[in-house]
């Protein structure tokens, strides 16, 4: 079997960002949240804001999944880009072998704003954060103690070359320059499943990542709920930063 690169990341990250760079590629099986659309739109979705009016896929299940990939890791390497919630029921030392483990994480003050922006009744199940952190623990705990590597999406878009680079060389592919720019009007919602991938229109507009200055968001006058949620999700947040890339 080929190496599977499993980035596990959180909602709202830049992740789809950094899975449309490393589709530019052109040498890895790339695949948008395959374990999400099992979770969302499966034959037995898991998502807890589930209704019966909600979108299914009859034999689509996190098993179905799993097994395409491996079929698809036969033929050669293979990154997917999910998040851990969506199968933290089948994190046993023999699945997780199969991966070459990455992390991205991004600031929940951003994160949850724009959740709460595109899903103001978004569940905190859905959320995320805990879930990155205990896979992430689970991990370097199962490797004698030695972490898997952790981009942060902030000094991924203040530093894209160098923090690329850095992930290249972490997970043992060849740092491609060329990935980081292409051409806009590409079209994401090709590989999206959700919603026509209405989330990533800037992504459609886009050429590429380019170094831009830091943001911060203030949460003050963002909802109680919102920053709620914010006050629980930091501490995961925060653990997993102090192991990232610089």
């Amino acid at each position: 079997m080929h190496k599977i690169i499993a980035l596990w990341a959180i909602p709202r990250s830049t992740s789809t960002a950094f899975e449309w760079m490393m589709r530019q590629r052109g040498d890895l099986d790339c695949l948008h949240e395959p374990f999400g659309e099992a979770w969302y739109q499966g034959e037995d979705p898991l998502w807890p804001r589930y209704s019966s009016a909600d979108k299914t896929t009859p034999g689509l299940t996190i098993e179905s999944v799993w097994e395409d990939i491996c079929k698809r890791a036969q033929k050669g390497p293979v990154f997917i880009k999910d998040f851990p919630h969506y199968v933290n029921h089948m994190w046993t030392p023999e699945f997780l072998s199969h991966f070459t483990h990455a992390f991205l994480i991004r600031d929940p003050a951003k994160t949850i704003t724009s959740m709460y922006d595109k899903w103001p009744d978004f569940d905190e199940l859905e959320v995320g954060f805990p879930e990155q952190r205990a896979l992430f623990d689970l991990l370097s705990a199962l490797n004698n103690g030695v972490s898997p590597p952790v981009i942060d999406s902030d000094d991924l878009l203040e530093h894209p070359e160098a923090i690329t680079q850095a992930f290249c060389n972490a997970v043992g592919i060849d740092y491609m320059p060329r990935a980081l720019s292409w051409k806009a009007g590409g079209n994401p919602s090709e590989h999206s499943w959700w919603d026509g991938g209405s989330f990533h229109a800037n992504l459609a507009r886009s050429t590429g990542l380019v170094a831009q200055p830091r943001k911060y968001v203030e949460l003050s006058a963002a909802p109680e709920r919102v920053r709620r949620v914010h006050r629980r999700m930091k501490p995961h947040y925060d653990h997993l930063f102090n192991h990232r890339i610089k």
